[in-house]
Protein backbone atom coordinates (compact mmCIF):
# COMPACT_ATOMS: atom_id res chain seq x y z
CA UNK A 1 0.00 0.00 0.00
CA UNK A 2 1.07 3.26 -1.15
CA UNK A 3 1.94 5.92 1.88
CA UNK A 4 -0.80 8.85 1.17
CA UNK A 5 -1.15 12.54 3.25
CA UNK A 6 -4.13 14.37 3.57
CA UNK A 7 -5.12 17.41 1.91
CA UNK A 8 -8.29 17.89 3.67
CA UNK A 9 -9.72 16.82 6.68
CA UNK A 10 -13.85 17.04 7.23
CA UNK A 11 -13.44 20.35 8.72
CA UNK A 12 -10.91 21.75 6.01
CA UNK A 13 -13.76 20.46 3.56
CA UNK A 14 -16.71 21.72 5.08
CA UNK A 15 -14.89 25.06 5.15
CA UNK A 16 -13.99 25.25 0.98
CA UNK A 17 -17.53 24.03 0.31
CA UNK A 18 -18.61 26.69 2.54
CA UNK A 19 -16.27 29.16 0.78
CA UNK A 20 -17.38 28.28 -2.88
CA UNK A 21 -21.22 28.04 -1.95
CA UNK A 22 -20.52 31.60 -0.86
CA UNK A 23 -18.44 32.92 -3.98
CA UNK A 24 -21.32 31.32 -6.22
CA UNK A 25 -23.74 33.85 -4.50
CA UNK A 26 -21.51 36.72 -4.68
CA UNK A 27 -20.47 36.09 -8.53
CA UNK A 28 -24.07 35.85 -9.35
CA UNK A 29 -25.54 38.50 -6.69
CA UNK A 30 -27.63 35.69 -5.25
CA UNK A 31 -29.47 32.82 -6.54
CA UNK A 32 -31.52 33.70 -8.98
CA UNK A 33 -31.30 31.40 -11.98
CA UNK A 34 -29.10 29.53 -10.79
CA UNK A 35 -28.84 25.42 -10.67
CA UNK A 36 -26.03 22.99 -9.75
CA UNK A 37 -26.16 19.96 -11.50
CA UNK A 38 -23.52 17.17 -9.94
CA UNK A 39 -21.75 14.92 -12.08
CA UNK A 40 -22.30 11.44 -10.91
CA UNK A 41 -20.91 9.87 -8.61
CA UNK A 42 -19.48 12.24 -6.29
CA UNK A 43 -20.27 15.24 -7.43
CA UNK A 44 -23.82 14.58 -6.80
CA UNK A 45 -22.80 14.78 -3.31
CA UNK A 46 -21.14 17.26 -3.58
CA UNK A 47 -23.95 19.44 -5.06
CA UNK A 48 -26.06 18.62 -2.65
CA UNK A 49 -23.37 19.92 0.46
CA UNK A 50 -23.05 22.74 -1.87
CA UNK A 51 -27.07 23.51 -2.02
CA UNK A 52 -27.24 23.03 1.79
CA UNK A 53 -24.52 25.88 2.55
CA UNK A 54 -26.56 28.37 0.23
CA UNK A 55 -29.97 27.45 1.97
CA UNK A 56 -27.81 27.86 5.02
CA UNK A 57 -27.05 31.48 3.86
CA UNK A 58 -31.04 32.30 3.41
CA UNK A 59 -30.84 31.45 -0.25
CA UNK A 60 -34.16 29.74 -1.51
CA UNK A 61 -33.89 26.22 -2.67
CA UNK A 62 -31.70 26.32 -6.17
CA UNK A 63 -32.73 23.25 -8.22
CA UNK A 64 -30.73 20.47 -8.03
CA UNK A 65 -29.78 17.46 -10.47
CA UNK A 66 -27.39 14.62 -10.90
CA UNK A 67 -25.49 13.88 -14.17
CA UNK A 68 -24.26 10.59 -15.52
CA UNK A 69 -22.01 10.92 -18.35
CA UNK A 70 -21.23 7.31 -18.90
CA UNK A 71 -22.04 7.34 -22.44
CA UNK A 72 -20.96 10.65 -23.50
CA UNK A 73 -17.12 9.70 -22.53
CA UNK A 74 -14.71 9.07 -25.32
CA UNK A 75 -12.90 6.56 -23.38
CA UNK A 76 -15.84 4.63 -21.99
CA UNK A 77 -14.89 1.15 -24.27
CA UNK A 78 -10.98 1.62 -22.63
CA UNK A 79 -12.39 1.43 -18.89
CA UNK A 80 -15.41 -1.16 -19.74
CA UNK A 81 -17.42 -3.10 -23.10
CA UNK A 82 -20.16 -1.91 -21.47
CA UNK A 83 -21.14 1.24 -19.94
CA UNK A 84 -22.44 1.40 -16.43
CA UNK A 85 -25.44 3.56 -16.59
CA UNK A 86 -26.29 5.27 -12.92
CA UNK A 87 -28.79 7.50 -14.36
CA UNK A 88 -29.64 11.01 -15.04
CA UNK A 89 -31.62 13.55 -12.98
CA UNK A 90 -32.33 17.18 -13.78
CA UNK A 91 -36.02 17.32 -12.87
CA UNK A 92 -36.19 21.31 -14.05
CA UNK A 93 -35.49 23.30 -17.29
CA UNK A 94 -31.64 24.47 -17.92
CA UNK A 95 -32.71 26.86 -20.31
CA UNK A 96 -31.39 30.20 -19.83
CA UNK A 97 -30.16 29.15 -15.97
CA UNK A 98 -26.43 29.48 -14.83
CA UNK A 99 -25.86 25.81 -14.66
CA UNK A 100 -23.21 25.02 -12.12
CA UNK A 101 -21.55 21.31 -12.58
CA UNK A 102 -20.01 19.93 -9.82
CA UNK A 103 -17.39 17.48 -9.17
CA UNK A 104 -14.94 16.36 -6.96
CA UNK A 105 -11.53 16.21 -8.95
CA UNK A 106 -10.72 17.97 -12.09
CA UNK A 107 -7.11 16.39 -14.12
CA UNK A 108 -7.39 15.97 -17.54
CA UNK A 109 -10.67 17.41 -18.28
CA UNK A 110 -12.15 14.67 -20.28
CA UNK A 111 -15.08 14.15 -17.53
CA UNK A 112 -15.95 17.84 -18.13
CA UNK A 113 -15.86 17.62 -21.54
CA UNK A 114 -18.52 14.68 -21.53
CA UNK A 115 -20.46 16.95 -18.74
CA UNK A 116 -20.94 19.52 -20.93
CA UNK A 117 -21.95 17.33 -24.24
CA UNK A 118 -24.09 15.44 -21.84
CA UNK A 119 -25.74 19.37 -20.18
CA UNK A 120 -25.89 20.58 -23.74
CA UNK A 121 -28.67 18.06 -24.39
CA UNK A 122 -30.88 19.13 -22.15
CA UNK A 123 -30.97 22.39 -23.15
CA UNK A 124 -29.42 25.99 -23.74
CA UNK A 125 -28.45 27.47 -20.45
CA UNK A 126 -27.19 31.06 -20.28
CA UNK A 127 -23.82 29.85 -18.97
CA UNK A 128 -21.87 26.63 -17.94
CA UNK A 129 -19.51 26.86 -14.70
CA UNK A 130 -17.51 24.25 -12.86
CA UNK A 131 -17.02 23.63 -9.26
CA UNK A 132 -14.64 21.34 -7.92
CA UNK A 133 -13.51 20.16 -5.00
CA UNK A 134 -9.56 19.86 -5.73
CA UNK A 135 -8.15 20.87 -9.05
CA UNK A 136 -5.25 18.46 -9.32
CA UNK A 137 -3.62 20.31 -12.96
CA UNK A 138 -2.26 17.83 -15.56
CA UNK A 139 -4.96 19.31 -18.43
CA UNK A 140 -5.76 17.65 -21.69
CA UNK A 141 -8.13 19.73 -22.44
CA UNK A 142 -8.61 23.69 -22.47
CA UNK A 143 -10.89 23.50 -18.97
CA UNK A 144 -10.79 25.01 -15.96
CA UNK A 145 -12.79 25.38 -12.85
CA UNK A 146 -14.12 28.51 -11.77
CA UNK A 147 -14.59 27.78 -8.27
CA UNK A 148 -11.99 25.26 -6.45
CA UNK A 149 -11.97 24.07 -3.17
CA UNK A 150 -8.22 23.13 -3.30
CA UNK A 151 -5.40 23.33 -5.84
CA UNK A 152 -3.17 20.42 -5.43
CA UNK A 153 -0.17 19.44 -7.50
CA UNK A 154 0.96 15.95 -6.67
CA UNK A 155 3.86 14.05 -8.23
CA UNK A 156 4.44 11.99 -10.97
CA UNK A 157 2.33 8.47 -10.42
CA UNK A 158 0.51 10.17 -7.23
CA UNK A 159 -3.21 10.12 -7.42
CA UNK A 160 -6.18 12.71 -5.82
CA UNK A 161 -8.48 10.81 -3.89
CA UNK A 162 -12.08 12.57 -2.46
CA UNK A 163 -13.76 10.31 0.47
CA UNK A 164 -17.04 11.14 1.03
CA UNK A 165 -19.27 10.03 4.15
CA UNK A 166 -22.42 9.21 2.23
CA UNK A 167 -20.24 6.37 0.21
CA UNK A 168 -17.14 6.56 2.34
CA UNK A 169 -17.62 6.66 5.52
CA UNK A 170 -15.04 9.61 5.94
CA UNK A 171 -14.67 12.83 4.26
CA UNK A 172 -11.44 13.39 3.37
CA UNK A 173 -8.85 14.58 0.51
CA UNK A 174 -6.14 12.54 0.08
CA UNK A 175 -2.94 12.21 -2.39
CA UNK A 176 -1.58 8.92 -2.61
Amino acid sequence: MSESNVLLSAVEMDRALARMAQDMLENHRGCEDLALVGIRTRGVFLAARIQDKMRETGCPDIPRGELDISLYRDDWTRISHHAVLQGTDIPFSIDKKVVILVDDVLYTGRTVRAALDAVMDFGRPARVELAVLADRGGRELPISADYVGIRVDPGPGQRVNVYLAELDGLDEVRVS
